[in-house]
Parts: structure tokens; sequence; C-alpha cells
């Protein structure tokens, strides 16, 4: 369970790293669920008997798919605002796929809290930076580095 704390607390995470989500794995079947469901199908994410032939050797999961993961791989010891009734997606200041994740590998999220800004009472902006470790290429090499915004709305 996380660690309830007051907005004061929170604006002393600023700069903060958390610790790494849990790994992910990036199946085929994802990425064929992810594809139908944005109507994305191009073949270097479907078919991978023609992409035996290109320079990755296998399919590739979809840039969107990678930075959808965010949603619901965050880090265990995120803290929980007190009075917090609902968390926004606000959305994102900065977003780059650096390196392409291959189907059948493993990805994980680092992050660390940028920033915390009372926007009005009620409503506090988090900016937090993640980076989306493929698992044998370390952070040297990230999948992707992206500022996301959330909103906390508290009572």
């Amino acid at each position: 369970m996380p660690k309830t704390i007051t907005l004061e607390e929170l604006k002393n995470y600023e700069g903060r790293e958390l610790s790494p989500s849990d790994w992910i794995d990036i199946t085929q079947e994802r990425i064929d669920q992810f594809a139908h469901c944005t109507d994305d199908h191009q073949y270097i994410h479907v078919d991978p008997e023609r992409m035996k032939d290109s320079p990755y050797r296998c399919t590739i999961a979809h840039g969107f798919l990678s930075l959808s993961l965010m949603a619901g791989h965050g880090p265990a010891d995120w803290p929980e605002l007190e009075n917090r009734v609902l968390s926004l997606n606000y959305g994102l200041d900065r977003v780059r796929f650096l390196q392409p994740v291959r189907v059948n590998s493993r990805v994980r999220f680092h992050t660390k809290i940028v920033s915390v800004r009372e926007k009005s009472p009620g409503r506090v902006l988090i900016k937090s930076e993640k980076i989306l470790e493929i698992e044998g290429l370390g952070l040297d090499k990230p999948a992707m580095v992206a500022e996301a915004l959330g909103m906390a709305v508290t009572k």
C-alpha cells in the first residue's frame, strides 16, 4: 500500500527516482491486440514471416503501444496524495522513441518525479519522467523517454 502524504510532502519528491515497474512481456499477441484496437496493422508489427528478412529479424511493437503501457505499469512506491479523489492523464510534454521494442522482449519503466504544482485548490499537476528500459540493453539505450503529466484531484 503506497504511503499517504500531504501536498507539501509530495513537493519534496521533486527529483526523486522511484522503484522500477515490474517487467512487461512484449508478446506477438499483445502487439496484435494493440494493432486491432488502433487499426494499425502495418506489417512491421503484425507479419512475423515478412519481418524475418528485415534488419530487426522479427516484428517490433508499435511506439504507441510502448507509450500506452505507462497507464498500467507505474512504480509500486508512487506516493498517494491525501484526499485524492481521482487522477487524470493530463497529457505529455515530450516523447521520443529511441529504440525498437522487438517481439518477445521485456521492458520496464523507470520513473522520476520532475515537478509538483498546485494549479488551483484541489488540482495538483505532477510531471514525471518515464524511461522505458529494454531488458538486456539497460538505461543507456532506452526504448522511450517521455515526460508525462498527471492531474491529481483532491477534496
